[in-house]
């Protein structure tokens, strides 16, 4: 062989070498230049995405529809389209997880997320709003399907985008308790969790409650609660006329009839009184008129929890509470006099139509065996005065040497947060998520 011709024969052969380390190359800059919306789109199970004008701290935002099984244990059933929105800020800071009880309500950042300027990935609970299939059986809205969705969501956002990044879940009410479910059931899914106000229901109508609203604050404000509760049921006769009077003037309608309705009311509002931070001097005497104690009952105890228009966008809310994760009933022995009974006043009504099934206590006793024994890294807030608290979390011996924790804010209500209670106390709570975060 001439020595030329083996020079060229190593020309070609560094050549094709060459060209395939070239092409190797370019493929990994062009990985890495995809744009985030590029990623996102090619993710398996995603049916659209589309990038919307930023808020808040982010530099890019996004709204997501993942294709998820009706049934995770049946796929045969069939799919539904699950919302999910993205603030995006870097793909090396952490992402905050914000998991809904219900639906998306607000697009802007949550308490943890304004506070550490990270991401946020907020998912819709199955079947609220739009993340619903065209008909549902009731039967597969249960709390492993939807921490099934939420984990399958988790994980490819992870994979796709924040490989690195550590990533908490929180909740607010029954997002607390979402993600309580969330962890039982996938407890090293995430780095951490930091829970808001939400019940760990013992029975469907958990008697917890009862024995709160008799001790709450005190004697004196329990006393006017009470007072003007039985000021409405004294003058019954003439609010339930004002309540006939909105439903014809508002179209409004009731499961259980207007009767009863103007009964839960009444009923409903020690709860609401304690729940949303009321103030006592407010609360109307015997010398008010009937209107201005009807407008009272109704602006602390509202519409929304028993009329029909209500109840059916709260359905899913209503079929979980009731087959699994628990709700209250109404005390009725201190209205004897009034109601000609002492039996506790249920939410059966709120089954969807035609369908009900019993309560099944093992779900929060699965949770709760959970926190007692293997959860790690879970922060819970509570407003003292707030009635779901008598429902919080209780902590065991174990709880903070596996570094889960529960604050009380006194006299909080159910809008509690970190930023309420006191700011040596806010640190405490945030040295405590700043070591999740970041060791």
């Amino acid at each position: 062989m001439r020595l030329s011709h083996f020079f060229y024969i190593i020309l070609i052969f560094f050549s094709i070498i060459s060209c395939s380390t070239s092409k190797e190359v370019v493929a990994q800059t062009s990985q890495k230049e995809m744009s985030t919306i590029e990623k996102l789109s090619s993710i398996k199970n995603v049916i659209s995405v589309e990038k919307k004008s930023p808020i808040n701290h982010f530099d890019e935002y996004y709204e997501i529809w993942f294709k998820q099984p009706i049934d995770h244990n049946n796929k045969s059933k069939g799919f539904f389209n699950q919302r999910v929105l993205l603030g995006f800020e870097s793909y090396n800071l952490p992402v905050i997880v914000e998991l809904e009880g219900y639906g998306i309500n607000s697009k802007n950042a949550g308490e943890l997320t304004a506070h550490y300027k990270v991401n946020e990935l907020i998912i819709e609970h199955r079947y609220f709003n739009h993340s619903r299939p065209e008909t549902i059986d009731w039967n597969t809205l249960t709390l492993e399907n939807a921490a099934k969705d939420q984990n399958v969501i988790i994980n490819v956002i992870r994979d796709t985008l924040f490989p690195k990044s550590k990533f908490i879940t929180t909740g607010v009410s029954k997002g607390c308790q979402t993600t309580m479910a969330h962890r039982r059931f996938f407890p090293n899914a995430v780095d951490a969790s930091v829970c808001y106000v939400g019940p760990l229901n013992y029975k469907r109508e958990d008697s917890r409650v009862y024995n709160f609203l008799k001790t709450v604050a005190s004697q004196e404000e329990r006393d006017k609660v009470m007072a003007f509760q039985n000021l409405c049921f004294e003058n019954k006769a003439e609010l339930l006329q004002k309540m006939k009077d909105e439903a014809l003037a508002k179209d409004m309608s009731w499961e259980f009839g207007v009767d009863k309705a103007i009964e839960y009311t009444i009923l409903q509002y020690a709860f609401s009184f304690w729940q949303w931070g009321k103030s006592t001097d407010d609360i109307p005497t015997q010398n008010a008129s009937i209107t201005t104690i009807y407008e009272h009952l109704i602006e602390v105890s509202g519409y929304d929890f028993f009329e029909q228009k209500s109840v059916n966008k709260l359905q899913a809310y209503f079929w979980t509470a009731l087959t699994q994760q628990g709700i209250y009933g109404y005390e009725t022995a201190p209205f004897k006099s009034y109601l000609n009974t002492e039996a506790i006043y249920t939410f059966d009504w709120a089954f969807p139509e035609n369908v009900a099934i019993t309560y099944d206590l093992k779900p929060m006793q699965d949770i709760k065996q959970f926190l007692d024994t293997s959860a790690e890294n879970m922060l819970f807030i509570y407003g003292e005065y707030d009635p779901w608290t008598a429902l919080a979390v209780e902590l065991n011996a174990s709880a903070e040497q596996r570094e889960v924790y529960k604050f009380v804010k006194p006299k909080g209500d159910h809008r509690t947060k970190i930023i309420h209670f006191s700011e040596k106390m806010q640190q405490s709570i945030y040295n405590i998520i700043n070591g999740w975060l970041y060791n």
